[in-house]
């Protein structure tokens, strides 16, 4: 009997378990769901003779040996953080490797050990990354294999709001980890725009975004990744003078982020002081210069803030008397605890995922633009669009090396044939379907 041990059971692990139960009970497989809290692992294998939860410690050396020692194939949904370490396990045990996380130089490294011990650590398969990789590369095999030329290459995805259920200023709710909302874009952008590179800091990062147009649903705005140049040669497109990965939030969303970025309230690198007794009014002051006038307006003056943006930030309840209530927290924290509260998804809420490509390309001497567009609907707040387009990629990959359909080993990519068209293919049965158009530029 093939076991499969899925590590953390957070919100974007809900539609990845359901899966996989499913072909359990198919396929005749053990699931193992282990989390630091077992509550959280209990209730996602509810009903399901075939799997146990656990409570899972990461840093528990012997309980993480243990376990992986009992498992043919590791989903791992933690903090990217843990992905090494379990990583290091898996090779000695020789056990299989998935999570929807950014591939490290440090589990790069580790390919040519992982195809010693004939496994594969397959990375970057989730949302973005993920089903970027998985459908842009597809695309730009066609493309090619038609004889095209590409000469250009943008793709942007945003985990947002369904239309319905969006009813708040910032046309935004959390389907995801609310400390990576926080932190989002920190560090240097790196893109190639018409053959230039360009470099965003992060202070100038949400002041720099593109129009983004999506039918059906109107328009947002884009802002860059952090290093889209990396994937330049993953994709092969080296030859493209254009290549840039990006974020979508609503228009206004990025305007009215950016003053607490100005003010430097995302930084997570040091502690506030008498944190306990602070309002979040008394936070946001804390960052503005000394005046007699009222916080509104010191702040409008400071920054030339905007009164559309001043609404965002009165909602939010930044401006409120309410006390912060934490000891020790940084600032990125305070934050964090605020949107958790604001940004929530209801229980009736639905999410949305939005994901447009655009390929410039030169077929027989004619300019062509090919656009891609994915839009997908959460069925509620816990089975979200997010949650299901994170997911089901890996559970698809995961269902397929135990059939022994994929042989790949190594560190790897979704971006070859053998990972993409089956994969794509699948997860057309869930609703994951492109839309393309194309048009003589």
């Amino acid at each position: 009997m093939k076991n499969i041990l899925i590590l953390g059971a957070g919100r974007s692990s809900a539609s990845l378990i359901a899966y996989l139960l499913r072909q359990s009970q198919q396929q005749g497989w053990q699931i193992t769901v282990a989390d630091y809290s077992e509550e959280n692992a209990r209730e996602r294998v509810k009903g399901y003779a075939n799997a146990r939860a656990i409570a899972f410690d990461v840093a528990n050396e012997t309980q993480k040996e243990e376990e992986i020692s009992k498992a043919d194939l590791v989903i791992s949904m933690l903090p990217p953080a843990h992905h090494l370490t379990v990583a290091e396990t898996c090779l000695e045990q020789g056990k299989h490797l998935l999570t929807a996380s950014y591939a490290s130089q440090e589990i790069l490294a580790l390919d040519e050990r992982a195809k010693k011990a004939t496994i594969i650590i397959l990375m970057e398969c989730g949302l973005d990354p993920g089903i970027d990789h998985l459908s842009a590369v597809k695309e730009i095999h066609k493309l090619k294999e038609k004889g095209g030329i590409i000469k250009s290459f943008s793709s942007y995805t945003g985990g947002l709001v369904a239309p319905e259920y969006d009813n708040n200023p910032w046309n935004y709710k959390v389907s995801w980890n609310p400390r990576n909302v926080v932190l989002a874009g920190q560090g240097t952008v790196k893109y190639l725009q018409d053959g230039r590179y360009n470099y965003i800091p992060y202070y100038k990062l949400f002041s720099r975004t593109n129009k983004i147009v999506v039918n059906g649903y109107g328009e947002f705005e884009g802002y860059a990744n952090r290093d889209s140049l990396k994937y330049r040669s993953v994709y092969g497109l080296e030859e493209a003078s254009t290549f840039i990965r990006g974020t979508l939030r609503r228009p206004g969303y990025c305007q009215a982020w950016d003053v607490f970025v100005q003010l430097g309230m995302t930084d997570d690198s040091y502690l506030l002081e008498n944190s306990l007794a602070l309002t979040y009014k008394d936070f946001i002051a804390s960052y503005l210069p000394t005046s007699d006038k009222p916080i509104k307006e010191c702040l409008r003056d400071y920054l030339n803030v905007s009164d559309a943006t001043l609404h965002k930030l009165e909602w939010l309840g930044i401006f409120s008397d309410e006390k912060i209530g934490e000891r020790n927290v940084t600032p990125a924290q305070v934050l964090q605890k605020l949107i958790e509260q604001k940004w929530k998804l209801e229980k009736g809420d639905k999410d949305m995922i939005v994901m447009q490509h655009k390929f410039g390309y030169e077929l027989q001497g004619i300019q062509k633009e090919l656009t891609a567009s994915l839009v997908v609907i959460g069925e509620d707040s816990v089975y979200t669009a997010m949650a299901k387009t994170v997911g089901l990629p890996l559970g698809i990959a995961a269902k397929l090396i135990l059939q022994g359909k994929i042989a790949l080993t190594g560190v790897q990519l979704p971006v070859v044939k053998e990972l993409y068209e089956p994969i794509l293919t699948e997860l057309e049965e869930y609703g994951i379907v492109f839309k393309t158009e194309e048009k003589e530029v």
